[in-house]
């Protein structure tokens, strides 16, 4: 039996959330969204959802997008983890 690729865990295109956390600062939601946006050119703002932390100090922004391979998702992710207010992916 072959062992399953990554790519075949997805039935691309498929949508897929990308969230990413941060500090609440610096218009953290638009600084998301713009490096996603690098990749995904059309995110209608119903694609995006926010929640701030209880102690009102970190953002969650989640991005749910049309994925089209596997190649596309780890450039984003690439992206994300590069940005310095970004602190964590999932």
């Amino acid at each position: 039996m072959k062992p399953i690729t990554e790519e075949q865990l997805f039935n691309f295109p498929c949508e897929f959330p990308i969230k990413a956390i941060g500090k609440d600062i610096n218009n953290f939601e638009e600084q998301v969204t713009a490096l996603i946006q690098k990749h995904i050119p059309n995110i209608h703002p119903k694609q995006i959802k926010s929640k701030l932390s209880s102690s009102k100090t970190f953002l969650s922004v989640t991005i749910t997008i049309l994925a089209t391979s596997k190649k596309q998702l780890d450039d984003i992710y690439t992206d994300l983890n590069k940005d310095t207010n970004v602190l964590y992916t999932l």
